[in-house]
């Protein structure tokens, strides 16, 4: 793969998500306009292969995309047997070091990614609004959304999914918590509520939509069974 298509392909990952040359610069340790020379100017002509991991894993891209090795055994999964399915059948999603509280309020802790985790692409296109970018998996602390999310679990969470507002499942963010909490949308005035669905936590009604910051979209919860 060509040095200009990696780093087209890393300015729109980098575009769409919103960050910046700098801080992604700092997250490989390297100085502010590293990433920057890189994209804009072709130096170094290629990533480091530990630059190439960071930031595959940061996306939740394979590292093939940014010019790590096409290994060809490395293509193809064997699901089953008779199944055999190829790597680019998959998107990278990653987890993220971060938790959304269903209790009282957890602080997020820095966004760097714990790991990747390996999705059917055309599994998430079936919940997902498009686009594998905006999409993180999460974990869950606390217990006010017993039963239906638990302690530890993990939640994939669509940040597209965040404008058009409806009866469901989201993480807010406020006062520089996370929370994942039930919404529910008066058809008439439009206005929130939020609640909690187990009984013994507190629920807020008649919220206005502005004063409500959206993470995104809770699409699907993963469970380790005891």
């Amino acid at each position: 793969m060509d040095s200009l298509t990696i780093r087209k392909r890393l300015d729109e990952l980098i575009a769409a998500r919103g960050e910046d040359y700098a801080s992604l610069s700092r997250r490989l340790g390297r100085n502010p306009t590293y990433i920057q020379q890189f994209v804009k100017r072709g130096v170094p002509r290629r990533l480091s292969e530990t630059d190439r991991r960071v930031l595959a894993g940061h996306f939740g891209i394979a590292e093939r995309l940014l010019g790590g090795p096409d290994d060809s055994a490395a293509r193809a999964v064997l699901a089953r047997p008779g199944l055999v399915q190829r790597a680019e059948d998959y998107v990278l999603i990653p987890q993220l070091d971060v938790g959304a509280s269903a209790g009282a309020g957890a602080e997020p802790d820095s966004e760097a990614p714990l790991a990747a985790i390996a999705f059917q692409s055309n599994w998430v296109r079936t919940i997902a609004t498009g686009r594998p970018e905006a999409l993180s998996v999460i974990g869950v602390a606390g217990d006010s959304m017993l039963p239906t999310l638990a302690d530890g679990d993990q939640i994939l969470v669509d940040t597209d999914d965040r404008e058009r507002l409806r009866d469901g499942i989201y993480v807010l963010r406020t006062d520089g918590a996370l929370l994942v909490k039930r919404l529910s949308v008066n058809p008439a005035t439009r206005r929130l509520a939020i609640r909690s669905d187990n009984d013994a936590y507190p629920s807020w009604d008649d919220c206005d939509p502005a004063g409500v910051s959206v993470i995104g979209r809770v699409v699907w919860v993963g469970r380790r069974l005891n």
